[in-house]
């Protein structure tokens, strides 16, 4: 850990550039603040995905990762930590409020999960995106050696590669998109969808998690550029001749190696056998995990499990639901009214159908270390995802890899990423609760060897392509001269 922010030097002599030949562009830096009892903070790593498929790429080159630290109103200098070079971009507090609450949040995110809640759009509210755009370009072009490798991430940040480019030619820009792409029909109703697309094409290759994201985000562009297309290649003519921006499917995965390890150590395993316990031992746990968010589809899998209580179909002494709803977001309106929303529904569920020994539905509005969270997987009897619309959702693989001795049922929304790999989950559409309800009680009275098999298939798939290989696919596909894969398709 680092104690407090080191200077930075990012103009060696004789350049005009900076010194840092990969670098990693994202709305949030790849570390947490720690303060000890008012002393001075220090920061530990952050414990995502994207942080873990990095990591070591930043350790074998000379990397800089860019990002906002956290706080508003709060300037910091860059500093090292774990073998990476962090740059805080700083963002006040009316930043925070109209470029990522607003903007990103309020705008982006519903209209890219399908307008399941409504999009707003504001002016001031995407002026404010773009000058935040802006400021992240401008800190990467100080930072970036000549020729280096950058990669930006995710849908705060989708105008990042237009800005740097105009300032970096020399770069080699990638975008990661890790929510969905929408439609045609319903990015249409975005007032800045030309500025979004003309943005993101100035990357040489947009990814995203699969290949349907991709194909919208062609048919986008083909509607609002005006560029011609061949293939997944988008030719753009600028005033030196035509770049090529590449867009492609890189579905992104977990950290097996730590899922497994936590999965055999013998106190997450004794903690599983803890949680049951608490629960009263029912037949069957089931369990959801999510950021509390009205994507994630928490409200149709409380209503299922309500109705498969009323109908008598189960009990709770013999399926009991435990739902981890991680907060999210709580100053906007719309996951506030969500929540309270869930805790009526939960607390009508148990007030009805709760005994003195078993509860039915086990809420808890908290978020929990990792070896927690395995914890619960390996307590699970049936995980269920069922997500209205996700880009990938990694529960559903965390779970699969957790399930050492290869038994467990997943539950999985189609409209979830993950589908495209996990087809041996059970799948459902979650907006037929009907389907819904059939769907978690096949996976309760699932025999052993369907179970088996199932997982195992899962497992196999899971095991071959962890977050490691996904970002390292994504890096070489970077590498790539578009103009020779051109030459060799027929």
């Amino acid at each position: 850990m680092v104690s407090k922010p080191a200077a930075l030097d990012v103009e060696p002599a004789g350049s005009d550039y900076g010194q840092y030949d990969f670098i990693v562009v994202s709305n949030r830096l790849p570390v947490d603040r720690v303060t000890d009892d008012g002393e001075d903070t220090s920061w530990r790593r952050s414990p995502g995905g994207l942080v873990t498929a990095l990591a070591p790429v930043m350790a074998k080159t000379d990397g800089a990762w860019i990002g906002w630290p956290g706080s508003a109103d709060e300037v910091l200098d860059p500093f090292d930590h774990d073998d990476m070079r962090l740059v805080p971009i700083p963002l006040s507090q009316d930043d925070v409020e109209l470029y990522y609450e607003g903007f990103s949040n309020a705008t982006l995110w519903p209209l890219y999960h399908d307008v399941i809640a409504p999009p707003e759009f504001h002016r001031a509210w995407w002026e404010c995106y773009k000058q935040v755009n802006q400021r992240f370009a401008d800190a990467t072009a100080k930072v970036a050696a000549t020729g280096a490798v950058v990669w930006v991430q995710d849908y705060q940040l989708q105008l990042v590669p237009k800005l740097l480019r105009e300032q970096r030619p020399d770069l080699k820009i990638g975008f990661f998109n890790h929510i969905p792409f929408p439609p045609l029909e319903i990015f249409a109703q975005l007032p800045w969808r030309r500025q979004v697309i003309e943005g993101l094409l100035g990357a040489d290759l947009v990814g995203f998690q699969r290949p349907s994201d991709s194909s919208n985000f062609l048919r986008c562009v083909r509607r609002f550029s005006g560029h011609a297309i061949k293939s997944q290649h988008v030719n753009i003519k600028t005033e030196t001749g035509t770049r090529i921006c590449r867009a492609g499917a890189f579905p992104i995965s977990i950290d097996v190696d730590q899922i497994n390890e936590l999965a055999n150590r013998p106190d997450v395993i004794e903690r599983a056998r803890q949680i049951r316990e608490e629960l009263g031992n029912p037949k069957t746990v089931l369990l959801g995990v999510d950021r509390l968010d009205y994507t994630k589809g928490i409200g149709h899998r409380i209503k299922a499990y309500g109705e498969l209580l009323e109908d008598e179909r189960v009990t709770v002494e013999d399926a009991a639901l435990i739902q981890v709803a991680s907060p999210s977001r709580e100053r906007v309106e719309s996951y506030r009214l969500l929540r309270e929303e869930i805790e009526a529904s939960v607390g009508r569920i148990n007030g009805t159908f709760d005994t003195l020994s078993n509860t039915a539905i086990r809420y808890l509005h908290h978020s929990y270390p990792k070896e927690e969270m395995v914890a619960l997987y390996l307590a699970a009897d049936v995980m269920l995802v069922t997500a209205l619309r996700d880009g990938m959702n990694l529960v559903a693989k965390e779970y699969v890899a957790s399930r050492t001795g290869v038994n467990g049922a997943l539950v999985l929304s189609e409209f979830a990423g993950a589908a495209d790999h996990l087809k041996q989950a059970i799948l459902v559409n979650p907006h037929d609760i009907d389907g819904l309800k059939d769907a978690i009680m096949r996976a309760i009275h699932i025999s052993p060897g369907e179970a088996t098999r199932r997982m195992r298939t899962m497992r196999r798939q899971i095991l071959q392509n962890d977050v490691e290989q996904w970002s390292q696919s994504f890096l070489r596909a970077l590498q790539v001269d578009p103009a020779e894969e051109l030459g060799e398709q027929p």
